[in-house]
């Protein structure tokens, strides 16, 4: 048997691998890292996650290993287009941490009964481990039960595909000296061949909300399922720039109607 190892780990280590195990599922976040790390150290600014909003699974308990290491519940989201619902969390000295779940209540009752069918395989206890974080897909699925899900919601064959992950790690601006502005920075991460996400537009956010982002739409890579094998988006590089409030500090929230946007880097269609 397994033991937990949630008192083995530092979060250091947790957020390290972490990384690995999204480098793993998105390598042009590497090329991209290697990149900017040439002329500069590479801060990550937040790290976000999905899951479905279902008892023992919900955001609040995805977010439990990072309460007992120090992280603190912020704010609320809400997105009704995509029936999402949201949190993010803080710690005093590592990456913020953007957690949502799909609303699996507001949809039909095909996809509640997929989405419960899946989590009848799914093992709760392994949520209080802080290696879950990094853990994958606890269930079988099968091709026929994402193409389904895919039908309604993005997300939710997202999550039913990939499990419990890293969905995205995000370069800081702020912290990189070759760059002041995001238009530049999307330009160095075209000019080197990459993709990005242009729903709303390539920059999602102003100045004047305090906070601009844009990502690489995701990485097409193989999955197993249980009858087949499909390429899939996976994971997504995002970069945020972060604007200073009235009293001179960085806004070190999150703008819903961007992040609306920014979902969409995992979007088939677009890929």
């Amino acid at each position: 048997m397994n033991k937990p190892v949630t008192s083995l780990l530092t979060i250091e280590e947790v957020f390290e691998n972490m990384w690995q195990d999204y480098l793993a599922l998105n390598p042009d976040a590497l090329k991209i890292y290697q990149l900017f790390s040439q002329k500069d150290t590479v801060v990550n600014d937040h790290v976000a996650f999905r899951t479905f909003g279902l008892p023992g699974m919900r955001v609040e308990d995805i977010a439990q290993p990072l309460i007992e290491a120090g992280y603190q519940e912020v704010e609320s989201y809400n997105f009704e287009k995509k029936k999402l619902r949201a949190k993010h969390y803080a710690h005093s000295s590592m990456p913020l941490v953007f957690i949502s779940e799909l609303k699996v209540e507001e949809f039909s009752a095909e996809l509640q009964w997929l989405v419960k069918a899946l989590a009848m395989q799914f093992n709760q206890l392994n949520v209080k481990e802080q290696n879950f974080l990094y853990s994958g897909r606890p269930w079988q699925v099968s091709g026929e039960v994402y193409e389904r899900l895919l039908e309604e919601s993005e997300y939710a064959a997202w999550v039913a595909a990939f499990g419990f992950r890293p969905n995205h790690f995000t370069v800081c601006i702020n912290d990189l000296t070759q760059f002041t502005d995001i238009q530049s920075v999307n330009q160095f991460v075209k000019s080197h061949g990459f993709t990005l996400n242009t729903s709303g537009g390539e920059i999602k956010g102003t100045p004047e909300s305090y906070l601009e982002q844009s990502s690489t739409m995701a990485n097409m890579i193989e999955v197993e399922f249980s009858d087949c094998k499909k390429v899939i988006p996976s994971c997504f590089y995002e970069f945020a720039l972060r604007h200073p409030l009235a009293n001179g500090e960085l806004f070190k929230g999150f703008i819903a109607s961007s992040a609306d946007k920014i979902f969409e880097s995992t979007d088939t269609k677009a890929a």
